[in-house]
């Protein structure tokens, strides 16, 4: 399990020029807030540093600790296709961020958008990513992915079904929501009733 243990820094908010989203820095720059699909991703897309199977890559985004904050997760595609989708598909989390939040254009990389909300993300593939979600039920052997390369949506196996095609992609996490809105740690709760408790000593004390 990968964990960033970086210095927290004051939270900065950072408006898009995008009409849609403003991304909002949260965790010292190690992730954005989009305030309006109410998801909070890791500002590194490609934070495991390589490529993984669909079980692999779910395991890994559930192991996360970044600073503290758990529960992480890949993005999730509606079950609503029966054929690819070519773009634009936004209406999954990836290709939203894809179309909506980076400005990516169909049939072309999003590395090639000049959206400066780009410039918050790194390690962007433009390349193939998994969703969590599977296609049909949980037992179905395919899963959901979108092309960042492309602005494609559509389903491949969880699993290469011969040992010469390794269903392999990239995972970028995100987080359901607002990761500021995370509880404060219970040892800062127990500090804080500490010097309440020497407080009222030094008042007896006194009196």
């Amino acid at each position: 399990m990968k964990s960033w243990k970086l210095p927290l820094a004051a939270s900065a908010l950072v408006l898009s020029t995008s009409a849609n989203a403003a991304l909002i820095e949260r965790l010292g720059g190690l992730a954005y807030y989009d305030n309006v699909a109410d998801l909070t991703w890791l500002a590194d897309a490609n934070a495991a540093g390589t490529t993984m199977n669909w079980a692999t890559a779910n395991s890994w985004a559930a192991n996360l600790d970044v600073e503290g904050v758990i529960g992480w997760r890949l993005p999730t595609t509606p079950n609503a296709f029966q054929t690819p989708c070519s773009g634009p598909c936004d209406n999954s989390e990836m290709g939203n961020m894809f179309y909506n939040v980076l400005g990516g254009v169909s049939s072309t990389s999003i590395l090639n958008s000049t959206d400066p909300d780009l410039s918050f993300f790194t390690n962007l593939q433009s390349n193939i990513y998994w969703s969590s979600s599977s296609y049909g039920t949980d037992e179905h052997p395919d899963a959901y992915v979108f092309n960042f390369n492309l602005g494609d949506q559509y389903i491949t196996d969880k699993v290469a079904e011969y040992p010469c095609c390794v269903s392999e992609y990239y995972a970028w996490a995100v987080q359901s929501g607002d990761v500021s809105a995370v509880p404060v740690p219970a040892a800062v709760w127990l500090f804080g009733s500490g010097l309440i408790g020497l407080a009222g000593v030094a008042r007896r004390k006194k009196a």
